[in-house]
């Protein structure tokens, strides 16, 4: 073993942890092809370079390795098979093969098969290795918390196996503490320890690239599977790191000696020689291996320390940002005795590094995220010390709530924490006087806004016309796009009976049924699920006797988690067949084109019926005994849009239009459509409705009613050519003035939008520009359902240096609020972030409709003014604009409305990187880049010359689809009836008479016009003598209050 792996030297800690790129050369394709320097990257892709950075580290030394990566998609590890699945010219040379699973336990047997392959048979050469037969395999697993619990037994069987001594496998786990985009709350340290698996805990991208090669390494030499605790402020984070091909220089001391040698034979005595080896031999050599290669290290300590403070992971970022808002940075923290240990591998906790930690310390204080996992460790090591410290971690002595126990923490509760035990219990002024107050940002309370964005189904969803169910109907949930029911009215999709467990839905009916006097449940289920494992829930309720319909929502992808194709994914002939082999009792399809799905051949016995009778379909089911199956086939709205970009779907000819004139507002095709492209609209005649041809994705089912109002039109061949603005160049446009933030000292922006609208491209975008101006910069993309649809919200934080630091803004500590969605932006979760003394808020005033006001025509937009007033009271300074105004009449789309903010935000002096370095991101970026950088520089057009903006827009003016932008010229019939309005009418009414005069006119003619003016003057006159009236009551009781 030991000249496989090589006598390497040293280890990372002997190179910097982060540096500066060269922007001259600088490419997007540098997270994976630069060798040596600074990269920028995501988590994720940086789980998917540590493979390869392994895998060249063990080429290096001889060692001809192969990889397989297996596992199921899910959040916060969604994109992680995509991404593979994108680099393979960068894989491919190094034998890394990607096995997408059917599910995760599925995965999990799959690695425990590469540790066997190399005792099972001949490893063979493959093109890569110039001839030679593979040493060895590394399998990787990837999954989500959930997912883990679900594979639980196969990682069990598989980590008492063991790993090969030229192989080793990996677990990487992604936690979801705060359930952003999960079902239930997670964490994955106990369950891994609970299988014996060392598990390390990355706090960021050079972390991830770092342990991620430690862990392969780690488990070759120990025999046993490791894993990677990804949080999802990990995983959805960006920071930059540095790359060498000698930053990772194992130790291995005398670990290569008597190798541990897989075996599947798990059956009698030798389970418990495995057990015994496990716990004795093979624990003991991961903690050997990480105390040799520094994996926990001692980061902050003098001889003189007297407090200590442990963390791992993002929570010991927290920790580093807590400690510099109570003054503690690290000249002050020596001056103070305080000590701290980042623990690089949270289990099996390595004593040796612990005794050198708490040597000479009276306290030591815990910050982890949810149970006391690592303080309970270190209590159980430490407890019969002579000199024992006190430890402390979930709570004070009295019981009282240090740190929670539930949720997730984060800067904001670590320094209520830190602050209370070092300014309270041991004195430290500056912990003491954040406590008192003064040190802490300051915000105006403001009222929360009637509306607030939650995401909802795409425009063109599928799920908008299977979900619905007749009133009162039980339904449930299942785990997809469609689990939004949960958040709709149950007028739409019925009475939500709750969500369950991946592959268990439908079962909960099992133990509902018995005992209810309602005899059916309807249960959705996506296609994906039903491959996973959904498919064993049916049979159950098959075998249960249950009275149940399976609404199997066939869309054809995983739209949830990125798009991909579900893994072993049938065709609906073969689904149909697969079903009626389960003997359920019936089978209905239901589509939007019932000619294409009846051209597949669908097997017999099946009735296949337009989707418009999906609700009498579902009576008639619920009437049928048994388990029935209503399978609704229509592509996902996202996948076809996608496709419909590359060229590789069909555009219909045909669009929707709304004549507005005629539409009444009533807010039919809304709840026909649930359709989020169906606009409802202000104009002078009240709420009406229009399509949003921009995000309209050709579903048509918002022609289901029966209204006038609709029209399909075909667009003619020649088209007149809309007039847009010419070319700016950045040349034209004066440098900012006033700026209110300075990069060099470091800075912070928070962007604020909608799901789907390109918010994460911008903050991508942005710290990419960041890094090309020399600066060092983290990203947060928060978004969990936001990419239906709902809230997102992306932080950027740069600094000049690199600093350990969250990328997740704590309360008050954010330079640029920057709100591509007002509703978004004036969220007070959101503005929690904003202080009354830096925060410079840069706001779209463009209204966008949320699901809600689709369906229901009595929740209405907030006035722009209340938006206003919630983000002015939070903020230092304010700059308002309306993107979507503007680049509809510069441009002709909406596309680019959020770069235009960039541009707004720039030029008002509150965005510190140059704008060299932003265009240069946008051309990096390769997506409509001429158009962004136009609605960039328009952007700053708009602070820094405004009148010139505002012509060059009247001149390109083109009406916006709505009646209020019209302009009306009154016709000399409609001039004459006005003249019987009395000579005290104010211009205001007048103009608002002029229009509606001629709409009577033309509606009838001039006589029942001549009427409604007769009418309205009567009212004016009326009015204006009430309160003629009132004022001369007023002087007479003023008059009389004086002569007494």
């Amino acid at each position: 073993m030991t000249s496989l792996l090589g006598s390497p030297s040293g280890t990372h800690d002997d190179l910097p942890r982060t540096g500066q790129a060269d922007a001259g050369s600088f490419s997007l394709e540098d997270r994976y092809t630069r060798e040596s320097g600074t990269v920028f990257l995501t988590g994720i892709q940086a789980l998917v370079r540590t493979v390869r950075d392994r895998a060249r580290l063990d080429r290096r030394q001889n060692l001809l390795t192969a990889s397989l990566v297996s596992g199921y998609e899910g959040s916060p590890l969604a994109g992680y098979d995509l991404e593979l699945a994108k680099r393979g010219k960068f894989l491919d040379p190094y034998d890394i093969v990607h096995r997408p699973a059917l599910n995760e336990e599925a995965g999990a047997t799959a690695v425990m098969g590469s540790q066997l392959a190399h005792r099972t048979g001949t490893l063979r050469a493959t093109a890569n290795t110039g001839g030679r037969p593979l040493q060895g395999v590394v399998g990787y697993w990837y999954g989500k918390a959930p997912g883990l619990d679900r594979a639980t037994d196969a990682l069990r069987h598989a980590n008492l196996i063991g790993t090969d001594p030229t192989g080793g496998a990996v677990v990487m786990v992604g936690d979801d503490p705060g359930a952003k985009s999960s079902t239930v709350p997670c964490a994955s340290e106990l369950a891994l320890a609970d299988l014996y698996m060392p598990t390390l805990y990355p706090a960021d991208s050079q972390d991830v690239l770092d342990f991620g090669v430690h862990a392969a390494l780690l488990s070759r030499t120990s025999g046993l599977l490791s894993a990677l605790k990804i949080s999802a402020h990990v995983a959805d984070a960006s920071s930059t790191a540095i790359v060498d091909p000698d930053r990772i220089l194992p130790v291995y001391g005398d670990l290569g000696t008597s190798p541990h040698v897989p075996s599947g034979q798990l059956l009698g005595s030798s389970l418990m020689e495995l057990e015994q080896n496990q716990l004795t031999i093979r624990i003991p050599r991961a903690l050997e291996y990480a105390r040799l290669n520094g994996i926990n290290r001692i980061v902050q300590r003098t001889a003189d320390d007297r407090i200590g403070i442990v963390a791992a992971g993002k929570t010991y970022l927290d920790v580093r940002e807590s400690l510099r808002r109570l003054g503690l940075d690290d000249d002050e923290l020596a001056r103070r005795g305080i000590r701290i240990l980042k623990l690089g591998m949270v289990y099996p906790l390595e004593r040796t590094i612990l005794d050198e930690f708490m040597a000479g310390l009276d306290e030591v204080i815990v910050v982890e995220e949810k149970r006391d996992f690592i303080e309970t460790m270190i209590r159980e090591i430490h407890f019969r010390r002579p000199d024992v410290a006190n430890v402390v971690g979930k709570s004070h002595e009295d019981g009282s709530t240090l740190f929670s126990r539930f949720g997730e923490l984060d800067v904001d509760s670590v320094t209520r924490g830190l602050a209370q035990r070092l300014g309270k219990v041991h004195g430290i002024s500056s912990a003491q006087a954040w406590l008192d107050g003064p040190a802490r940002p300051r915000t105006r309370i403001s009222l929360p806004l009637a509306a607030t964005r939650t995401p909802y189904f795409c425009s063109g969803c599928p799920h908008n016309s299977s979900t619905k169910v007749a009133d009162g109907t039980l339904v449930g949930a299942g785990i997809g796009c469609h689990a939004m029911v949960l958040m709709m009215d149950e007028k739409q999709v019925g009475t939500v009976t709750g969500v369950t467990q991946m592959g268990g839905e439908g079962i909960q009916w099992t133990g509902m049924s018995p005992f209810l006097d309602e005899r059916h449940l309807v249960q959705n289920i996506g296609d994906g699920t039903f491959m996973h494992s959904g498919s064993l829930a049916l049979r159950a309720a098959v075998a249960s006797g249950d009275n149940i319909t399976y609404k199997l929502l066939f869309n054809g992808t995983v739209a949830m988690t990125g798009g991909q194709d579900p893994v072993g994914q049938m065709s609906l002939p073969e689904m149909l067949r697969l079903l009626q082999a389960e003997k359920v009792a019936k089978i209905v399809v239901t589509t939007d084109n019932i000619k294409a799905t009846k051209a597949q051949g669908l097997p017999r016995g099946v009735e296949v019926r337009d989707r418009v009778d999906t609700l009498e379909i579902q009576q008639e089911l619920a009437a049928t005994p048994g388990v029935t199956v209503l399978v609704h086939d229509q592509y996902c709205a996202a996948e076809k849009r996608r496709h419909r970009k590359r060229g590789e779907y069909p555009t219909p000819a045909e669009k929707v239009v709304i004549n507005e004139r005629i539409c009444e507002g009533c807010g039919d095709c809304g709840e026909k459509s649930n359709c989020l492209s169906v606009h409802p609209v202000d104009t002078e005649f009240g709420r009406k409705t229009q399509i949003d041809q921009s995000t309209c994705n050709f579903d048509f089912s918002c022609l289901q009613g029966d209204c006038p109002a609709f029209m399909t039109v075909v667009p003619g061949q020649k088209t007149r050519r809309v007039a847009t603005a010419p070319p700016l160049a950045s040349t034209d446009l004066p440098d900012p003035t006033g700026a209110t933030v300075d990069a060099d000292r470091g800075f912070s922006l928070r962007l604020t939008g909608i799901g789907g609208t390109g918010i994460v491209t911008v903050s991508a975008v942005l710290a990419t520009a960041a890094v090309l101006d020399g600066h060092s910069a983290r990203t947060l993309d928060m978004t969990g359902l936001a990419q239906k649809g709902g809230a997102v919200v992306s932080d950027v934080r740069v600094s000049r240096e690199p600093v350990e630091q969250p990328p997740k803004i704590g309360a008050g500590d954010c330079d640029l609020y920057l709100c591509c969605d007002g509703l978004v932006g004036a969220d007070s979760v959101n503005l929690k972030v904003a202080s009354t003394e830096r925060t410079t808020s840069v706001v779209s005033t463009t209204k966008i409709p949320t699901g809600s006001m689709v369906i229901d025509t009595t929740v209405h937009y907030p006035a722009v003014a209340e938006i206003q007033d919630a983000i002015n009271r939070a903020s230092a300074r304010g700059v308002y604009l309306n993107p979507g105004e503007l680049t509809e009449n510069l441009f002709g789309s909406t596309q680019t409305s959020n770069m235009l903010m960039v541009g707004a935000a720039y030029q008002s002096g509150a965005l510190p990187i140059s704008a060299d370095a932003i265009e240069r991101a946008i051309e990096l970026n390769g997506v409509a880049v001429e158009a962004n950088l136009q609605a960039f520089r328009r952007g700053r057009q708009a602070v820094a010359d405004p009148e010139a903006l505002s012509e060059l827009v009247s001149s390109l003016h083109r009406p916006v689809s709505t009646a209020t932008s019209e302009l009306h010229v009154v016709s000399p019939a409609a001039e004459r009836l006005l003249t019987g309005l009395g000579a005290e009418a104010s211009d205001e009414l007048r103009a608002v008479m002029a229009l509606r005069v001629d709409e009577l006119i033309g509606y009838q003619d001039e006589a029942y016009a001549a009427d409604y003016v007769r009418r309205v003057e009567a009212l004016r006159a009326a009015a204006a003598g009430q309160e003629g009236a009132a004022g001369t009551a007023a002087g007479a009781g003023a008059d009389g209050g004086a002569g007494a």
